[in-house]
Order: C-alpha cells, then structure tokens, then sequence
C-alpha cells in the first residue's frame, strides 16, 4: 500500500488540510475495509478500478468516480474490486463549504456525485481533466485551480464556528461546548444552526469524533497500555463512557477492535498520521 500526503497552496491551507494519494495492487481476494468518522469532508476521484460501498452486510453500491463524501457519524465497509488508485482533496470540518452554496448537511453519511454539486460540465471538466494527467503534481495544480475558480468567501464561514473547532483540535476534543460558550444558551443555538450549514454535524459530534481519533492513535502507538488508561488520558469521564463513544464510531468495542486490527483494514486516514 503506498499512501502519500501533499500540502496545499498557502491560501487553501486554512480550507484544505491536504492532498491525499492513495495505490493498492489488485489482490487475488478482495477485502471489506471499515471506515469510521475522522470529522473531515473529502472530494474522491476513483483513477483505478471500482470501489463498492456496502449498504447492508451484502448489498452494495459502486461509489462514484468523482465525489464529495461528507461528515459521517457512523462506520461503514468499502471494498475494492481490483486495482486501488485513489486521489483526493481532505477538507478541514467548515473548509469545504466555502466552496459551495448549499448546506453542507445534505452531504452527510453518504457520497455525493460532483455533478451534483457543480454541475455536469464542470464536474465532467474536471474529472476528465484528474484522470488524464500525468502525476498527483499536476492533478494538484488542476483541482487547486477549480478550487480558486469556486471559493465564494473565506470570510463566510462564521467566525464562531471556526473559532469552536479550532479550540476543539487544540484540545483534542477534550472540551464541552457549554465550557466554551460559557454556558450562554442564545450562543449555543447559533452555534449548533451555523454547525449544522457549515460542517454537516452538531459540535457535540465533531467534538466526540476530534476525541475518538485521539484514543484511536493512543491505541495504535500503546498496545500495551489498559483501555482504562487510554480513556483517562483521552478525557473520557470513564472506560464505559469510553467504549460506548467508541462502539458507536467504529461500530465495535475497544477489545474488538485489537482483535480486528491485524485481520480487518481499517481505514481513517486520521489514525495512520
């Protein structure tokens, strides 16, 4: 597996977290892959062979080729069917709706064809434009300059919703929204609306996410440390309340989850980094 991360232009990289390349070979049997909650929006474009994306345990559907897959709040399978050759755009929680008009909430849980958001011509523009050239460094400077020719105002983001996620990465999650608000209920529910348009989930989700995939990457770096331990120093109140978070993001237990990692890909590109 070869995965590969690129910076952005300096006036995406308050927007765009980065650039991702993604190449597996063709396996001689293919493999359902878990993707869980990481709290960032991603624009795909599928270059290899087709990837299916499970609705129930065996019914699927085939991704598009190009598209946004929004905030998820719940785990869901891939699977491979050949030759993985993936590029993408990783949006930072509001970045992605400075780029669009409509309510990033309609992009939540589900993957969203770019003609959709953008239209036919430009979407199929673009997507002719990422599979024919020549390497990840040209299929940059081409989405960045669809980027460029789409960003409506970075300044339309709201302030206080850029101001919240950020104090949520600074604490890995580990903050309430009413700790941050100073409990002023009107501030709250304008928060929650402008969360709601501009990162598809409630802060409560995203701050829940921000603090999973903290526990997420101690367990990948501490095997040898108790869960208890792991849910201490990832602010959970306790080990059920961590393992409750846990089960509903990964859709499995903290001890599944080890006992998973080395048969099972799981994929969030957040807890490889």
């Amino acid at each position: 597996m070869k995965y590969r991360e690129y910076q952005p232009h300096p006036d995406l990289e308050s927007l765009v977290k980065c650039y991702w390349t993604l190449e597996v070979p063709a396996q001689p049997e293919t493999q359902k892959q878990r993707i869980i909650p990481a709290g960032y929006l991603e624009m795909a474009f599928i270059l290899g062979d087709d990837i299916k994306r499970y609705t129930t345990e065996d019914k699927f559907i085939i991704q598009p080729r190009s598209m946004v897959l929004g905030q998820i709040t719940e785990p869901f399978f891939i699977e491979p069917t050949g030759y993985v050759n993936s590029f993408a755009v990783c949006f930072y929680p509001s970045g992605l709706a400075n780029f669009l008009p409509k309510s990033i909430k309609e992009l939540t849980n589900k993957e969203t064809p770019l003609a959709v958001l953008f239209g036919e011509e430009s979407a199929n523009e673009l997507e002719q434009k990422i599979s024919s050239a020549k390497d990840t460094e040209s299929r940059i400077t081409i989405v960045e300059t669809f980027l460029f020719e789409m960003l409506i105002d970075p300044i339309s983001i709201d302030s206080i919703v850029k101001t919240t996620i950020d104090m949520m990465f600074l604490t890995s999650g580990a903050i309430s929204i009413k700790e941050m608000l100073k409990n002023d209920a009107s501030k709250r529910r304008h928060l929650e609306r402008k969360f709601i348009t501009q990162v598809g989930i409630s802060p409560k989700q995203l701050c829940k996410v921000i603090r999973l995939q903290t526990a997420l990457k101690m367990m990948l770096n501490q095997h040898s440390e108790s869960l208890s331990h792991i849910a201490y120093n990832s602010d959970y109140y306790d080990q059920a309340h961590f393992t409750k978070d846990f089960k509903e993001f990964t859709g499995m237990t903290p001890k599944e989850f080890f006992k998973f990692e080395n048969e099972e890909m799981i994929l969030s590109i957040e807890f490889y980094q």
